[in-house]
């Protein structure tokens, strides 16, 4: 017996991001769809751009946690189109990034506050983070540095 949609979009919930464990793929927003094509489960999956480096990661992490609660015949379809996008986040997405230390993505360009202290005064150390779709910021008030989530 297949089991509902809703379960497995459950199962992934629990699939963390490699690159940011706090956060699902499904609260990423990379998860584009299933759909059954006889017994096969496809997964449409969007990596957040074309050369990350753990999309390979997330595709047997998926199949992992598929395959653990017993569906064995799993294919991760790569989706790059539309483009990922950093609206695709979720709001419990958004939440976790910021209580593990990460801005959220904002549209004014940068972030908003501190994930530290919630200060606003707040200065660009750099374009370039611990990760490609990540920039380097600082607080000016509590002083500590943070990774800002780019929106892409």
């Amino acid at each position: 017996m297949k089991p509902a949609d809703a379960e497995i979009w459950a199962w992934l919930d629990q699939v963390p991001d490699p690159e940011i464990p706090v956060i699902s793929v499904v609260d990423l927003g990379i998860i584009r769809g299933l759909s059954w094509q006889g017994e096969t489960l496809e997964v449409a999956v969007t990596p957040t751009y074309s050369g990350c480096p753990a999309t390979r990661v997330i595709s047997m992490d998926i199949e992992t946690a598929l395959r653990d609660r017993g569906l064995n015949d799993v294919r991760i379809k790569t989706q790059i189109a539309p483009p990922w996008t950093t609206d695709w986040l979720s709001d419990k997405g958004r939440a976790r990034l910021e209580d593990y230390g990460i801005a959220p993505p904002s549209p004014a360009g940068g972030p908003e506050r501190c994930p530290h202290c919630g200060a606003q005064e707040l200065a660009r150390i750099s374009q370039y983070g611990s990760t490609p779709c990540k920039a380097q910021w600082r607080c000016t008030s509590c002083l500590e540095p943070f990774d800002y989530f780019k929106c892409l």
